[in-house]
């Protein structure tokens, strides 16, 4: 997609290899997300550059994201992107598209890289599960995360309850998600959903500092890591030790090739 397209849907893509920046640009209103929006993060994920080592997402201004824009909710929005359009579809069409939506979400795992969520001020609904589709989450003092939908008769589908679970354990996830409450920063953080909580001013300098940290080993070396620990808790040990020997085969050859 061209930057034309992207600015039409509220994203913005800047590329400093090895560093994708992903911006919501509609800070009009708090970054809320459409489905024309999640397709177009779905192909920003499938073009990347093989060199892209880290992605950092972001809102612009002072929310991160305020999750699904409410005029999807609307009768008076047609098409298939809104919530009455899917209804128009059958049960099997309307879950295939909404699987293409959750691919905006999915491609942040990818192992070629790492992610991370830089979040300011509102991170609700679609926007806490977009920072969860993350592998880090790096957010401000005034960081707010809500799964809001069930404040709206409807459950989190855009990925955000298996890193939840994960992330949380059970008990935590089904509270936060039931009574759509409020997360703040410092809970957060010591719940295990975000990395580290700072100053909302010191916010980008502890992202930068961050990237700077994951790209300091030579490539391959966190793709690699970040492939082991991905499924570690899926697997048993045999497999996982098989899986860290055949890295670190990769890794010896790598380095006798990157030594001559």
């Amino acid at each position: 997609m061209t930057a034309e397209d992207l600015a039409a849907v509220g994203l913005r893509l800047d590329l400093d290899s090895p560093v994708a920046t992903v911006t919501l640009d509609r800070p009009q209103v708090r970054n809320a997300q459409t489905p024309a929006m999640w397709l177009a993060l779905a192909d920003i994920g499938a073009t990347l550059p093989d060199d892209v080592r880290v992605v950092v997402l972001t809102g612009e201004g002072p929310s991160f994201s305020a999750g699904l824009d409410r005029a999807m909710l609307d009768p008076a929005t047609r098409g298939e992107e809104s919530v009455i359009g899917l209804l128009a579809l059958s049960d099997e069409d309307a879950s295939a598209r909404v699987e293409q939506f959750q691919r905006g979400f999915t491609w942040l795992r990818d192992p070629r890289f790492v992610s991370i969520a830089k979040v300011r001020g509102h991170a609700v609904g679609a926007g806490f599960q977009l920072a969860l589709a993350c592998d880090l989450r790096v957010v401000a003092d005034d960081a707010q995360l809500s799964m809001k939908e069930s404040a709206l008769g409807l459950v989190p589908d855009l990925t955000g309850t298996k890193p939840l679970v994960e992330l949380v354990g059970y008990a935590r996830a089904l509270e936060i998600c039931a009574t759509a409450r409020v997360v703040p920063a410092d809970e957060a953080v010591r719940i295990g959903l975000a990395t580290t909580a700072v100053p909302a001013d010191d916010l980008d300098g502890a992202v930068a500092d961050l990237v700077a940290a994951l790209l300091a080993p030579m490539p391959g070396v966190v793709a690699e890591t970040k492939a082991l620990l991905q499924g570690a808790s899926d697997r048993d040990l045999d497999d996982q030790r098989r899986l860290e020997r055949e890295a670190q085969v990769r890794r010896f050859r790598a380095l006798a090739a990157a030594l001559g």
